[in-house]
């Protein structure tokens, strides 16, 4: 069986996110959206609620899972037995870290792969830290994240 794990904070999920989301899908008989629990950020919303988002997108997705983790990604692919790690390119200046993580990975655990999927061009700009801020200053993010989450974005900002 193949199994993917796509990693991210998903703080909030946006339309660019769902994108590698329902593409990676195709590539896996099991896809696991794997939120991070990092204690060294501060998120606007709680792991539980970006859980319960990222169900409510991916709900008519059929081999997605929704799972959350905290430490190494490769430990959880592993516990997982996940054979990739699924990882968004918006732009090249995502990638040189990216690699860097990708190589790590590789030395940690050779037996898994990490892919790098661009997104489509109408989402290579957005990032979650984007639609907060413009949300925080009153501006319009309709069709940038899923409607579920933009009415939580709004009640937080």
């Amino acid at each position: 069986m193949k199994i993917g794990v796509y990693p991210g904070s998903f703080d909030p999920v946006t339309n660019g996110h769902l994108d590698i989301i329902e593409r990676a899908s195709k590539l896996f008989d099991k896809l696991i959206v794997a939120v991070l629990i990092n204690s060294n950020k501060s998120p606007l919303f709680s792991v539980e609620k970006r859980l319960e988002f990222l169900k409510e997108s991916c709900k008519n997705i059929k081999n997605v899972e929704i799972a959350s983790f905290d430490g190494l990604l490769i430990e959880f692919a592993k516990k997982n037995n996940a054979n990739t790690i699924i990882k968004g390119l918006r732009a090249v200046s995502d990638f040189e870290y990216e690699f860097q993580m990708a190589l790590m990975n590789r030395k940690l655990n050779p037996e898994i792969e990490t892919i790098f999927m661009m997104t489509s061009n109408k989402y290579s700009y957005l990032s979650s830290s984007l639609v907060k801020e413009v949300a925080k200053f009153g501006g319009c993010v309709k069709g940038l994240i899923p409607e579920v989450v933009e009415r939580e974005l709004y009640k937080k900002v």
